[in-house]
């Protein structure tokens, strides 16, 4: 399987004061509702896929967000992306260490990159991922809160290559957390969901802990709280 690592902006590689391009390429929904600083919620796609599977949820999020759906670095085939390379044949899932590890400090980078282009609010980034998308939103917030106000984790679990980073920084306290997965999650078990939250209340992380019965997706009843969720914060 031949592994590309992609670099350019869909909006045509948009300059930045330091000549950068967009390090992802990305879907926009902006806001509805126009605010000066705008919060900013970015979708992480699962592997496999690609930022048009989070980014049909886009038009669900509320109306003065910016939502961006992002798309995975590494290209394994036409239209399939994904965070790092993950291998099942084993029985339990054996990760490709270091590019999960580029693919958190790109995903950092995009940040202060959609942050800076769109005058969003950096203190009300979010990030909202699914299955290995979830996975890289455990792995920003947890060793870098002071970068993002929550994670939204659907059907994920935490590396232990991040439980070993988890950020020291008394940011990891404000962090929030809506974390969801299915009892009947046949790609990734239930008992990661369990770990996770064990790990948070460990750290004392506010979390929202949803159990659904959906197999590996998102239902429309998890939409419908996570947008409750949103609003409340």
């Amino acid at each position: 399987m031949t592994t590309t690592l992609i670099n350019p902006s869909i909006e045509n590689k948009c300059k930045f004061n330091k000549s950068e391009t967009l390090v992802l390429n990305y879907l926009i929904r902006k806001p509805k509702i126009k605010t000066e600083n705008p919060p900013a919620l970015i979708m992480l796609h699962g592997v496999g896929s690609n930022e048009s599977s989070m980014f049909s949820y886009a038009n669900k999020i509320p109306d003065n967000y910016l939502v961006i759906s992002a798309q995975a670095p590494y290209q394994y085939s036409q239209d399939s992306y994904g965070w790092y390379k993950v291998d099942f044949s084993t029985g339990k899932p054996v990760i490709d260490n270091e590019q999960a590890e580029k693919s958190r400090v790109i995903i950092l980078q995009f940040i202060n990159q959609i942050v800076e282009k769109y005058n969003a609010d950096e203190k009300s980034v979010y990030l909202m991922g699914f299955s290995q998308g979830a996975i890289m939103a455990f792995s920003v917030g947890l060793t870098r809160p002071d970068k993002v106000k929550a994670i939204a984790t659907f059907s994920g679990r935490v590396l232990e290559a991040t439980k070993r980073s988890i950020s020291k920084n008394e940011k990891l306290q404000e962090l929030n957390v809506f974390l969801v997965h299915s009892t009947n999650d046949t790609i990734l078990n239930f008992k990661y969901a369990k770990q996770s939250k064990q790990l948070l209340e460990k750290y004392k992380v506010e979390t929202e802990f949803i159990i659904e019965n959906i197999g590996h997706s998102i239902s429309q009843n998890t939409l419908l709280k996570f947008n409750e969720w949103l609003n409340s914060k």
